[in-house]
């Protein structure tokens, strides 16, 4: 990755979590920890990884995206205003009664939306259902899933690798975003889920380990995945809660809270601060 392409990706990711904070301070309500966690996977996936077109996003051909771990809907539209899907302006109507942006994704209503999620555990299936059908159809078309490390205490989930890989869905990517936290605590604390890559392999998944704030492991990650052939990829990523903003970063109390006015202009400032810090390099 060029020094140009980081510094562009890294300035974006910083929009998409000021997206996150517009939209959840204006709803009052919303996930703003775990959109913030993964803003860096959203971006390169929306403006790298993907092959999708925003002016036309019921293409056929695309690559499909699922946010399992749908409450993290902020980062998602966050990521699909910037790219273009629909104004950014439209952000802070999160979860009014007459946005189209309500509180978990929503395909019907939301363009650029794959699939309507929120019941945690379920969109990973979806996800192999269509790289299932990916394929039996004779599509090139890819799919990716984003999971939380708190969803994959649900056993459908498990149910879901171990399709993939009987199928050989090697069309299929999974995400984990290992930030360590859920509603209720530490992962570790309220159900364990570790160790993450053993039982992923153990499952007969590919898996990669990376750093998910680092675009370069990302890249390194993703170029992975397409490369293996006959088998699943999951890659996990050690990620910050709150990633972004201070007073948020690995703070479990942050999953599903909205700042207030005092706090919104707090993860501003500190986001416009690294914006124009990325943009003057």
């Amino acid at each position: 990755m060029t020094a140009s392409e980081k510094k562009q990706l890294t300035a974006a990711a910083c929009r998409v979590r000021m997206g996150v904070i517009e939209g959840t301070h204006g709803a009052k309500a919303g996930h703003p920890g775990g959109s913030l966690s993964a803003a860096d996977i959203f971006t390169y996936l929306y403006f790298k990884e993907m092959n999708i077109d925003p002016r036309n996003p019921k293409w056929e051909e695309r690559d499909r995206f699922v946010l399992s771990k749908g409450h993290t809907a902020p980062g998602l539209y966050a990521v699909l205003a910037e790219r273009g899907f629909f104004p950014a302006g439209d952000l802070p109507t999160l979860r009014h009664i007459d946005s189209y942006l309500q509180g978990h994704p929503n395909m019907n209503t939301v363009p650029g939306v794959d699939m309507s999620t929120g019941s945690l555990g379920q969109g990973i299936s979806c996800a192999a259902g269509m790289a299932l059908a990916a394929r039996h159809q004779g599509k090139n078309c890819r799919v990716y899933a984003l999971l939380g490390d708190g969803e994959i205490q649900e056993g459908q989930v498990w149910e879901a690798f171990m399709l993939a890989h009987h199928y050989k869905l090697d069309n299929l990517c999974a995400v984990i975003d290992n930030n360590g936290l859920q509603i209720d605590g530490p992962v570790d604390k309220v159900m364990s889920p570790y160790p993450i890559p053993d039982k992923l392999r153990a499952f007969g998944w590919n898996v990669v380990e990376i750093d998910g704030h680092d675009f370069d492991q990302i890249e390194a990650a993703f170029a992975r995945a397409r490369e293996t052939k006959g088998t699943p990829t999951a890659i996990v990523m050690k990620t910050t809660k709150g990633k972004g903003v201070s007073y948020m970063e690995n703070q479990a109390g942050w999953h599903g809270k909205a700042p207030n006015d005092e706090e919104y202009e707090i993860a501003m400032t500190e986001l416009r601060a690294q914006l124009a810090e990325v943009e003057g390099m």
